[in-house]
C-alpha cells in the first residue's frame, strides 16, 4: 500500500494562500490522486482529483478558479496551491491515492472509497 505524507497546512487570513504537498512512497503511474477535506461536524468532501497518467484534473465547484492541483512525478509529489482562501475552506486536508479504474474524475471526487491510501492530514485554518 502506498504511504502518503501530507504537509503545508497552517493558519492564514482570508484572501491568503497556502500550498499543500503530498509525498508518496511510490507514484501510481496510471491511477488517481486527490485532495479531500473535512470540517468539524461535516462529511469529508473531495476538493481536487488528478489522473496521474495524463494530469487530467477536476475540482469541486467551490474551489474552481482559486485552487490548483498539480503533480511532479520526479518527486513522487502531489501539490495543492490554494489562493484567495476563505473561512469556509477551513478544515483538515487529506491527500489520497487510488487506482480509480474507469471512473470519471467527476465521480472520483465524490467517492472517497475510490482511494485506498490516505495521508495523515494537515490542518488549514482561515480566519476572517
Amino acid at each position: 500500500q502506498v504511504q502518503l505524507v501530507d504537509s503545508g497546512g497552517g493558519s492564514v487570513q482570508a484572501g491568503g494562500s497556502l500550498r499543500l504537498s503530498c509525498v508518496a512512497s511510490e507514484y501510481i503511474d496510471n491511477g488517481c490522486m486527490g485532495w479531500f477535506r473535512q470540517a468539524p461536524g461535516k462529511e469529508r468532501e473531495g476538493v481536487a482529483v488528478v489522473f496521474t497518467r495524463n494530469g487530467y484534473t477536476c475540482y469541486t465547484d467551490s474551489v474552481k478558479g482559486r485552487f490548483t492541483a498539480s503533480q511532479d512525478k520526479s518527486k513522487n509529489t502531489l501539490y495543492l496551491q490554494m489562493n484567495a482562501l476563505k473561512p469556509e475552506d477551513t478544515g483538515m486536508y487529506y491527500c489520497a491515492a487510488g487506482t480509480c479504474g474507469s471512473v470519471r474524475c467527476s465521480r472520483a471526487i465524490e467517492t472517497p472509497g475510490q482511494f485506498s491510501s490516505w495521508g495523515q492530514g494537515t490542518q488549514v485554518t482561515v480566519s476572517s
